[in-house]
Protein backbone atom coordinates (compact mmCIF):
# COMPACT_ATOMS: atom_id res chain seq x y z
CA UNK A 1 0.00 0.00 0.00
CA UNK A 2 1.53 3.58 -0.73
CA UNK A 3 2.21 5.94 2.12
CA UNK A 4 0.32 8.89 2.75
CA UNK A 5 1.77 11.77 1.24
CA UNK A 6 3.64 13.34 4.19
CA UNK A 7 2.08 16.66 3.87
CA UNK A 8 -1.94 14.88 4.28
CA UNK A 9 -0.53 14.16 7.43
CA UNK A 10 -0.22 17.62 8.93
CA UNK A 11 -3.92 18.25 7.19
CA UNK A 12 -5.27 15.91 9.33
CA UNK A 13 -3.89 17.09 12.60
CA UNK A 14 -5.41 20.51 11.88
CA UNK A 15 -9.10 19.12 10.64
CA UNK A 16 -10.41 19.27 13.88
CA UNK A 17 -9.86 22.18 16.25
CA UNK A 18 -10.11 20.42 19.89
CA UNK A 19 -7.31 18.42 18.12
CA UNK A 20 -5.68 21.38 16.68
CA UNK A 21 -5.84 23.02 20.43
CA UNK A 22 -4.60 19.12 21.92
CA UNK A 23 -1.27 19.41 19.90
CA UNK A 24 -0.51 23.62 20.11
CA UNK A 25 3.14 23.57 20.95
CA UNK A 26 2.88 27.46 22.36
CA UNK A 27 0.05 29.23 24.34
CA UNK A 28 -0.86 32.09 26.73
CA UNK A 29 -2.44 31.64 29.77
CA UNK A 30 -3.75 34.43 32.20
CA UNK A 31 -0.71 32.84 34.36
CA UNK A 32 1.83 34.10 31.92
CA UNK A 33 1.02 37.52 32.20
CA UNK A 34 2.31 40.48 34.38
CA UNK A 35 0.53 43.63 34.56
CA UNK A 36 2.43 47.12 35.30
CA UNK A 37 0.89 50.04 37.14
CA UNK A 38 1.80 53.68 37.53
CA UNK A 39 1.17 54.97 41.33
CA UNK A 40 0.88 58.51 41.89
CA UNK A 41 -0.62 60.81 44.63
CA UNK A 42 -2.55 59.54 47.81
CA UNK A 43 -5.45 60.89 47.33
CA UNK A 44 -8.10 61.92 44.00
CA UNK A 45 -9.44 59.40 41.43
CA UNK A 46 -7.41 57.72 38.73
CA UNK A 47 -6.10 59.87 35.33
CA UNK A 48 -6.42 58.54 31.98
CA UNK A 49 -2.82 58.00 30.84
CA UNK A 50 -3.81 59.93 27.03
CA UNK A 51 -0.72 58.31 25.00
CA UNK A 52 -1.68 54.77 26.63
CA UNK A 53 -5.43 53.69 26.25
CA UNK A 54 -7.33 52.07 28.57
CA UNK A 55 -4.30 52.72 31.28
CA UNK A 56 -4.43 55.11 34.21
CA UNK A 57 -2.15 56.77 36.67
CA UNK A 58 -3.62 55.71 40.35
CA UNK A 59 -2.97 57.58 43.49
CA UNK A 60 -3.15 55.55 46.20
CA UNK A 61 -7.09 55.59 47.61
CA UNK A 62 -7.79 54.02 44.98
CA UNK A 63 -5.45 51.42 44.87
CA UNK A 64 -7.16 48.55 46.56
CA UNK A 65 -10.16 48.88 44.24
CA UNK A 66 -7.48 48.34 40.92
CA UNK A 67 -6.31 45.35 42.74
CA UNK A 68 -9.88 43.63 43.73
CA UNK A 69 -10.34 44.27 40.19
CA UNK A 70 -7.33 42.58 38.71
CA UNK A 71 -7.33 39.58 41.11
CA UNK A 72 -11.18 38.90 40.18
CA UNK A 73 -10.15 38.77 36.73
CA UNK A 74 -7.57 36.59 37.72
CA UNK A 75 -4.44 38.65 37.75
CA UNK A 76 -1.99 37.86 40.45
CA UNK A 77 1.00 39.56 39.32
CA UNK A 78 1.97 43.24 38.95
CA UNK A 79 4.79 45.17 38.46
CA UNK A 80 5.29 48.64 40.21
CA UNK A 81 6.14 52.05 38.94
CA UNK A 82 6.02 55.14 41.24
CA UNK A 83 5.83 58.73 40.54
CA UNK A 84 6.96 60.74 43.67
CA UNK A 85 5.89 64.43 44.67
CA UNK A 86 9.14 65.44 45.32
CA UNK A 87 11.93 65.10 41.99
CA UNK A 88 15.43 65.64 42.88
CA UNK A 89 19.14 64.84 41.26
CA UNK A 90 19.59 61.62 43.87
CA UNK A 91 15.63 60.54 43.72
CA UNK A 92 15.68 60.12 47.15
CA UNK A 93 12.14 59.40 47.39
CA UNK A 94 13.05 55.59 45.39
CA UNK A 95 14.50 54.71 48.78
CA UNK A 96 12.24 56.60 51.40
CA UNK A 97 10.46 54.40 53.68
CA UNK A 98 7.29 56.45 53.28
CA UNK A 99 7.73 56.61 49.39
CA UNK A 100 4.73 56.47 46.91
CA UNK A 101 6.06 53.00 45.66
CA UNK A 102 6.30 51.40 49.69
CA UNK A 103 3.16 53.31 50.49
CA UNK A 104 1.25 51.06 47.40
CA UNK A 105 3.31 48.04 48.11
CA UNK A 106 2.02 47.93 51.74
CA UNK A 107 -1.29 48.68 50.43
CA UNK A 108 -1.45 45.95 47.86
CA UNK A 109 -0.24 43.05 50.44
CA UNK A 110 -2.90 44.23 52.58
CA UNK A 111 -5.38 43.97 50.02
CA UNK A 112 -4.90 40.88 48.43
CA UNK A 113 -1.66 39.37 50.43
CA UNK A 114 -1.95 36.41 47.60
CA UNK A 115 -1.01 38.95 44.94
CA UNK A 116 2.55 38.79 43.61
CA UNK A 117 4.14 42.38 43.53
CA UNK A 118 7.34 42.99 42.13
CA UNK A 119 8.60 46.49 41.92
CA UNK A 120 10.76 48.43 39.33
CA UNK A 121 13.85 49.31 41.05
CA UNK A 122 15.86 52.66 38.89
CA UNK A 123 15.21 56.42 39.14
CA UNK A 124 14.58 58.28 36.05
CA UNK A 125 10.95 58.51 37.46
CA UNK A 126 12.35 60.27 41.08
CA UNK A 127 15.26 62.28 40.10
CA UNK A 128 14.57 66.20 38.60
CA UNK A 129 17.21 64.87 35.41
CA UNK A 130 15.15 61.57 34.25
CA UNK A 131 17.80 59.75 33.79
CA UNK A 132 18.99 56.41 35.53
CA UNK A 133 20.84 57.10 38.13
CA UNK A 134 22.89 59.84 40.14
CA UNK A 135 25.15 62.04 37.61
CA UNK A 136 28.22 63.08 37.05
CA UNK A 137 30.81 65.07 34.25
CA UNK A 138 32.50 62.32 32.01
CA UNK A 139 34.35 64.17 28.95
CA UNK A 140 33.00 67.56 29.17
CA UNK A 141 29.29 66.37 29.82
CA UNK A 142 27.05 64.95 32.09
CA UNK A 143 26.51 61.05 32.26
CA UNK A 144 25.33 58.46 35.03
CA UNK A 145 27.61 57.99 37.97
CA UNK A 146 28.11 53.83 37.34
CA UNK A 147 29.41 53.32 41.53
CA UNK A 148 27.23 56.49 43.17
CA UNK A 149 23.90 54.78 41.40
CA UNK A 150 24.96 51.38 42.72
CA UNK A 151 24.59 52.33 46.42
CA UNK A 152 21.83 54.25 45.71
CA UNK A 153 20.09 51.18 43.88
CA UNK A 154 20.53 48.91 47.11
CA UNK A 155 18.92 51.23 49.11
CA UNK A 156 16.13 51.28 46.96
CA UNK A 157 15.78 47.40 46.68
CA UNK A 158 16.20 47.33 50.47
CA UNK A 159 13.46 49.63 50.88
CA UNK A 160 10.88 48.15 48.80
CA UNK A 161 11.99 44.85 50.42
CA UNK A 162 11.11 46.27 54.01
CA UNK A 163 7.93 47.64 52.64
CA UNK A 164 6.97 43.99 51.30
CA UNK A 165 7.98 43.46 47.95
CA UNK A 166 7.51 39.86 46.48
CA UNK A 167 10.32 40.83 43.47
CA UNK A 168 12.46 43.91 42.76
CA UNK A 169 13.78 44.62 38.76
CA UNK A 170 16.43 47.24 38.44
CA UNK A 171 15.88 48.43 34.95
CA UNK A 172 18.95 50.91 34.57
CA UNK A 173 21.22 48.20 33.04
CA UNK A 174 23.64 49.88 35.64
CA UNK A 175 26.87 47.24 35.37
CA UNK A 176 27.21 45.42 38.59
CA UNK A 177 24.07 46.24 39.99
CA UNK A 178 22.58 42.88 40.11
CA UNK A 179 25.76 42.04 42.38
CA UNK A 180 24.64 44.76 44.32
CA UNK A 181 21.79 44.88 45.05
CA UNK A 182 21.98 41.16 45.95
CA UNK A 183 24.56 41.59 48.51
CA UNK A 184 22.54 44.77 50.15
CA UNK A 185 19.27 42.15 50.10
CA UNK A 186 21.37 39.58 51.85
CA UNK A 187 22.97 41.62 54.04
CA UNK A 188 19.45 43.21 55.51
CA UNK A 189 18.16 39.78 55.72
CA UNK A 190 16.08 39.10 52.54
CA UNK A 191 18.16 36.74 51.00
CA UNK A 192 14.55 34.97 50.01
CA UNK A 193 13.63 38.41 47.82
CA UNK A 194 13.98 37.29 44.06
CA UNK A 195 15.72 39.55 41.43
CA UNK A 196 14.13 40.59 37.88
CA UNK A 197 16.82 41.94 36.18
CA UNK A 198 16.29 43.67 33.24
CA UNK A 199 19.41 42.36 31.78
CA UNK A 200 18.66 43.24 27.81
CA UNK A 201 17.10 46.85 28.01
CA UNK A 202 17.94 48.50 24.59
CA UNK A 203 17.96 52.26 23.98
CA UNK A 204 14.83 51.69 22.22
CA UNK A 205 12.49 54.50 21.02
CA UNK A 206 9.20 52.22 21.70
CA UNK A 207 8.86 53.53 25.38
CA UNK A 208 7.77 57.07 24.91
CA UNK A 209 4.66 56.32 25.89
CA UNK A 210 5.65 54.64 29.29
CA UNK A 211 8.03 57.73 29.31
CA UNK A 212 4.73 60.18 29.21
CA UNK A 213 2.83 57.76 31.94
CA UNK A 214 6.13 57.32 34.29
CA UNK A 215 6.98 60.98 33.94
CA UNK A 216 10.27 59.69 33.40
CA UNK A 217 12.12 61.48 30.15
CA UNK A 218 15.35 62.77 30.22
CA UNK A 219 15.82 66.32 30.09
CA UNK A 220 18.72 65.89 27.95
CA UNK A 221 20.41 63.45 25.91
CA UNK A 222 19.73 59.74 25.72
CA UNK A 223 20.86 56.18 27.67
CA UNK A 224 22.84 55.35 24.93
CA UNK A 225 25.82 54.71 27.15
CA UNK A 226 24.15 52.37 29.37
CA UNK A 227 21.09 50.40 27.55
CA UNK A 228 21.94 48.48 24.13
CA UNK A 229 22.34 49.65 20.83
CA UNK A 230 19.32 48.34 18.67
CA UNK A 231 21.67 46.88 16.15
CA UNK A 232 23.39 44.53 19.00
CA UNK A 233 21.89 40.79 19.62
CA UNK A 234 25.15 39.02 20.94
CA UNK A 235 26.36 41.56 23.14
CA UNK A 236 22.89 40.99 24.80
CA UNK A 237 24.35 37.23 25.83
CA UNK A 238 27.85 38.87 27.44
CA UNK A 239 24.91 41.12 29.32
CA UNK A 240 22.70 38.25 30.59
CA UNK A 241 25.82 35.71 31.41
CA UNK A 242 27.39 38.93 33.53
CA UNK A 243 23.81 38.90 35.41
CA UNK A 244 23.58 35.38 35.94
CA UNK A 245 27.24 35.52 37.22
CA UNK A 246 26.01 37.99 39.28
CA UNK A 247 23.21 36.13 41.24
CA UNK A 248 19.80 37.43 39.23
CA UNK A 249 16.92 34.36 39.65
CA UNK A 250 15.33 35.80 36.58
CA UNK A 251 16.02 37.59 32.78
CA UNK A 252 14.24 39.77 30.56
CA UNK A 253 14.29 41.48 27.66
CA UNK A 254 12.60 44.64 26.47
CA UNK A 255 11.00 45.23 23.99
CA UNK A 256 9.57 42.11 23.13
CA UNK A 257 7.74 41.72 20.10
CA UNK A 258 10.29 44.02 18.14
CA UNK A 259 13.53 41.26 19.56
CA UNK A 260 11.81 37.91 19.32
CA UNK A 261 15.54 37.00 18.40
CA UNK A 262 17.32 38.05 20.99
CA UNK A 263 14.46 36.43 23.44
CA UNK A 264 15.06 33.27 21.28
CA UNK A 265 18.90 33.24 21.92
CA UNK A 266 18.52 34.05 25.79
CA UNK A 267 16.14 30.88 26.46
CA UNK A 268 18.80 28.95 24.26
CA UNK A 269 21.80 30.23 25.93
CA UNK A 270 19.77 30.21 29.64
CA UNK A 271 17.34 27.55 29.34
CA UNK A 272 16.65 27.25 33.15
CA UNK A 273 16.44 30.62 34.11
CA UNK A 274 12.90 32.04 34.20
CA UNK A 275 12.73 34.86 31.04
CA UNK A 276 10.19 37.77 30.70
CA UNK A 277 9.96 40.00 28.02
CA UNK A 278 8.47 43.27 28.42
CA UNK A 279 5.77 44.52 25.79
CA UNK A 280 6.49 47.87 26.02
CA UNK A 281 4.18 50.85 25.87
CA UNK A 282 5.15 52.08 21.99
CA UNK A 283 4.33 47.73 21.10
CA UNK A 284 1.04 48.51 22.74
CA UNK A 285 0.01 51.75 21.74
CA UNK A 286 0.94 51.04 17.90
CA UNK A 287 -1.67 48.09 18.19
CA UNK A 288 -4.29 50.18 19.60
CA UNK A 289 -3.87 52.95 17.37
CA UNK A 290 -4.09 50.15 13.78
CA UNK A 291 -6.93 48.43 16.03
CA UNK A 292 -9.04 51.97 16.51
CA UNK A 293 -8.33 52.95 12.92
CA UNK A 294 -9.88 49.67 11.88
CA UNK A 295 -7.15 48.39 10.31
CA UNK A 296 -6.58 45.16 12.25
CA UNK A 297 -9.15 43.06 14.58
CA UNK A 298 -7.21 43.51 17.99
CA UNK A 299 -8.11 40.13 19.70
CA UNK A 300 -6.58 38.31 17.02
CA UNK A 301 -3.49 40.64 16.75
CA UNK A 302 -2.88 40.45 20.33
CA UNK A 303 -2.81 36.59 20.66
CA UNK A 304 -1.39 36.25 18.09
CA UNK A 305 2.11 38.50 18.90
CA UNK A 306 1.73 37.03 22.77
CA UNK A 307 1.84 33.79 21.33
CA UNK A 308 4.88 34.58 19.13
CA UNK A 309 6.73 36.07 22.61
CA UNK A 310 6.30 32.91 24.44
CA UNK A 311 7.17 30.84 21.26
CA UNK A 312 10.51 32.53 21.09
CA UNK A 313 11.54 31.39 24.34
CA UNK A 314 9.48 33.87 27.09
CA UNK A 315 7.95 32.21 30.12
CA UNK A 316 5.87 34.99 31.02
CA UNK A 317 5.19 38.52 29.47
CA UNK A 318 4.64 41.93 31.38
CA UNK A 319 1.69 43.34 29.25
CA UNK A 320 -0.59 46.29 28.96
CA UNK A 321 -3.06 43.99 27.77
CA UNK A 322 -3.63 41.81 30.55
CA UNK A 323 -6.48 43.00 31.64
CA UNK A 324 -8.38 42.70 28.24
CA UNK A 325 -6.49 39.20 27.45
CA UNK A 326 -8.09 38.20 30.81
CA UNK A 327 -11.79 39.59 29.99
CA UNK A 328 -11.31 37.88 26.24
CA UNK A 329 -10.75 34.77 28.00
CA UNK A 330 -14.11 34.75 29.66
CA UNK A 331 -15.80 35.23 26.31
Amino acid sequence: MKPAFPTLRLRRLRQHPVLRDLIRESDINLQDLMFPLFIKGREGGKVPIETMPGMSQIPINRLPEEIEELMELGITSVLLFGIPPHKDPAGTDSYNDEGIVQDAIRTIRKTAPQMLVASDVCFCEYTDHGHCGFLCEKRGSLDVDNDKTLELLVKQAVSHAKAGADVVAPSGMIDGMVYAIRKGLDEAGFEHIPILSYSVKYQSCLYGPFRAAAEGAPSFGDRSTHQMDTANAKEALREVDLDVQEGADMLMVKPAHAYLDVIYRVKQAHPHIPLAAYHTSGEFCMLKAAAQKGWLEEKKAVLEILRGIRRAGADFIITYYAKEFAQWQRK
